[in-house]
């Protein structure tokens, strides 16, 4: 199913992932767009080509958010955690009277993405893509309308990524994890740690070459410290310098990371895939079958192809 649009058509967005999913759905002769993109949103918006007339707002501020609102027909959001730029539209929309949806892209902390200050604000319509989204936004906010459509994105980065490549090779998708679990070190940190003590025992051979995909959001040079240590220690890590997810996945044998909707899409590629929270981290929250978690048995058991991944020479 895909979404019911009305133009004028305002787009809101500030995470990379609401705005990846939006994306395609705009495609579509005769929309007239009013964006107003932020952070990771604005380099994907501007990367994907002009949408339209109405350019990209320089600064998300509220007098973009007003220009872009005036004479909407409707308002299309992202539920972004970084920024309250989604959450401030929704409201100005819901005072002016104007249809609001918004795009729910993963599968955690749905509440938390409607609130702000103490105040929550609801769009008119919940959009989701699969069956998991579906059942968990019923089950959070009762009474409220949740359509389920389709996921253009995640069908064109599953097409796009190349067949299992003959040489091991280990993608770690990386995202901010928000809390230090009581532990004083950034999550993402000690989920890399984690994941380079327990990659033997997962059946990972010492020398299989491991590149990391840092998050949209992440800031230049985060992680050359780590990759310092690392390469001391005789480790082949690098960060992966391909130019789309779909590529880089590609090049992978095996795709690790905390709870990143890259470990959906590599599960769709047919990839292994393994969760590298640490045990003293929550649960991982996304509820596909096929994520094995390290440091347990069933991080260890056989995938697809030999049971160990060995570098090919």
């Amino acid at each position: 199913m895909t979404p019911a649009l009305r133009t004028p058509l305002a787009v809101v967005c500030h995470d990379a992932g609401a705005c990846n999913v939006i994306l395609p759905w705009l495609r579509r002769p005769g929309l007239s767009l009013r964006p107003v993109m932020g952070g990771p949103a604005a380099r994907l918006f501007e990367a994907a080509g002009n949408h339209g007339s109405h350019p990209v707002a320089a600064a998300p501020d509220e007098a973009a958010l007003a220009e872009a609102l005036d004479g909407a027909a409707m308002l299309l959001s992202g539920t972004g955690w970084a920024s309250d730029l989604e959450h401030r539209a929704r409201l100005l929309a819901r005072e002016r009277g104007i249809f609001c949806a918004a795009v729910i892209d993963h599968w955690v902390n749905y509440g938390m993405r409607f609130e702000r200050g103490g105040q929550t604000v609801w769009p008119d319509e919940f959009w989701v893509t699969d069956e998991h989204a579906l059942a968990i936004a019923r089950r959070t906010f009762p009474g409220g309308v949740v359509r389920c459509l389709d996921n253009l994105y995640l069908r064109a980065e599953v097409a796009a990524i190349a067949p299992l490549p003959r040489a091991a090779r280990v993608l770690v998708a990386l995202e901010p994890a928000r809390s230090d679990w009581g532990r004083g070190r950034p999550g993402e940190f000690q989920a890399l740690d984690h994941f380079m003590r327990e990659r033997v025992a997962a059946g990972i051979a010492a020398e299989v070459p491991v590149r990391l995909r840092p998050h949209p959001s992440d800031e230049a040079g985060k992680f050359d410290h780590w990759l310092a240590v690392q390469r001391e220690r005789g480790a082949d890590v690098s960060l992966d310098r391909h130019a789309t997810l779909a590529a880089a996945i590609g090049a992978s044998t095996c795709v690790v990371g905390c709870e990143s909707m890259a470990l959906v899409v590599a599960l769709g590629a047919g990839r292994r895939v393994l969760c590298s929270l640490p045990p003293w981290a929550p649960p991982c929250r996304l509820p596909h079958e096929g994520i094995a978690r390290l440091g347990t048995a069933g991080a260890a058991v056989a995938q697809s192809g030999p049971a160990k991944l060995q570098p090919v020479g």
